[in-house]
């Protein structure tokens, strides 16, 4: 179960789950409508404490708390102030991005940074400092965050800036919701001439081929990205699908597109049935799937004129999405290296490959600087995101061997993708944990703040 929204108020406890669909546990769930509300809630809480949830999307625990209180911030969905001069926009916290590419694209302007979903929360954005395909150019989103809002654990509201508070502002960036609540935010969108994308497309047919094009890219086009055939063997190892985008100038639009650039229509998303068996997503389907994926693609097209839903956001037009991996869910394994240890990738696919193991997404992205956030995930490499189906036998340990290459090579677990991280290896993948545990007893000394995640992982 993914919760979507619960009475202000509601005191009976809800099982809650991550996008993952994996660990339910029960919390009670409030949502307030209002700074008065979201400062009663968190003055009420028990001694399971609170965290803050916004849209669900988070694969793992980190918006859950077991035998705690979650608040569901999408109560607080008003985008407060936009300037459609300058791109600054003021979001409380359960904006998601979807309200605001709506927004800022009739004025000109879109999100600087997207994952693979519109439907996530600015707070949850900021919480999770999430990144997307264009990271080697403009980082993840907490580097485009002017200052927030944050409802601190005493009930005190602070306004956070880098500059007026830049380690409690550099803590909440990627601090999984344990700092506090964000209330609000101020976000710099960035400019655009139009609400389309002009494509490249390459079918490669291994990974050094994918490797080397994506790195020749990076100068040339700010949106990069590979999907990647997790089954494929030998010579054909890696092979793959990488696609690089940048937003098409109006001159480059059709004659009939130019009258209305900005443009944007989504379309209603078509919900998948919760009726799926858990073995639907094995072996043999997702080889079948990989082999027909891989061959529809072209050789080599540029100038494709893609929508922001198609290019951005494809899985948003099925809702629900995560239904298809059946009742016992799906994990999703995402780690980065550093590029001089780009083999890790080749030694992660090989095992992968040659075990059987199933990815339906299996995607390639290259990082750039590192975030400033004492918890967030990217820096400078490759990082590969696979998602399984749970059910696979053998798959926790097959994952604890791929940890132990990860960690040995310098590299680092999403910790927004987090299931089942071993808490000893958290020190070493995340080298400012330390100082994100001095900051938050510092603003939280009583641990209101938490979640199974942050219990698990003792954040």
């Amino acid at each position: 179960m993914v919760l979507r929204s619960a009475p202000a108020g509601s005191d009976s406890p809800r099982l809650l789950s991550g996008w993952g669909r994996t660990a339910p546990s029960r919390a009670v769930v409030v949502r307030p409508g209002s700074l008065d509300a979201a400062r009663e809630a968190v003055a009420s809480v028990g001694s399971r404490g609170v965290i803050p949830r916004g849209l669900g999307r988070s694969y793992g625990d980190p918006a859950q708390n077991c035998g705690g209180t979650v608040l569901d911030t999408t109560g607080l969905n008003h985008i407060v102030e936009f300037d459609a001069e300058s791109g600054l926009a003021v979001c409380e916290a359960g904006v998601s991005l979807d309200q605001l590419i709506s927004r800022g694209l009739s004025a000109g302007w879109f999100v600087p940074v997207t994952p693979g979903t519109r439907q996530v929360t600015v707070g949850g954005a900021i919480a999770a400092d999430v990144h997307g395909k264009n990271h080697h150019e403009l980082g993840s989103f907490g580097r485009h965050v002017k200052a927030l809002r944050l409802l601190t654990a005493d009930g005190t509201v602070r306004d956070v800036t880098p500059r007026t508070e830049p380690e409690l502002f550099w803590a909440t960036v990627g601090g999984m919701g344990l700092t506090g609540m964000i209330l609000s935010a101020t976000v710099q969108l960035i400019p655009v001439e139009s609400s389309l994308v002009s494509v490249r497309t390459d079918r490669t047919p291994d990974l050094d081929t994918c490797m080397e094009l994506m790195a020749d890219l990076d100068a040339e086009y700010p949106y990069t990205v590979a999907w990647l055939d997790c089954l494929a063997r030998g010579r054909n190892l890696g092979r793959s699908v990488v696609t690089c985008g940048s937003f098409a100038s109006v001159e480059e639009l059709p004659e009939r597109k130019r009258q209305a650039p900005l443009q944007f229509s989504p379309g209603k998303p078509i919900t998948a049935p919760d009726v799926f068996p858990r073995q639907l997503l094995n072996t043999a389907t997702v080889k079948v799937f990989n082999e027909f994926w891989y061959r529809k693609a072209p050789l080599h097209k540029t100038g494709q004129l893609q929508s922001i839903s198609t290019f951005f956001h494809p899985l948003d037009a099925l809702a629900e999405w995560n239904r298809v991996y059946g009742h016992t869910g799906m994990l999703q394994y995402q780690f980065v290296v550093p590029f001089e240890q780009a083999d890790v990738v080749r030694r992660v696919l090989q095992r992968i490959s040659s075990a059987g193991v199933p990815s339906f997404l299996t995607v390639l992205k290259r990082f750039g600087a590192e975030s400033q956030g004492y918890l967030s995930f990217p820096k400078p490499g490759w990082t590969l995101a696979m998602d399984f189906p749970t059910w696979i036998p053998g798959l926790s340990r097959l994952l604890d061997e791929l940890d132990e290459q990860v960690l040995a090579a310098d590299g680092r677990l999403y910790l927004a993708k987090d299931s089942r991280m071993r808490p000893e290896h958290l020190s070493a993948m995340y080298p400012r944990l330390d100082r994100f545990r001095a900051l938050r007893a510092e603003v939280d000394p009583e641990g209101v703040f938490m979640s199974d995640q942050a219990r698990r992982l003792a954040l």
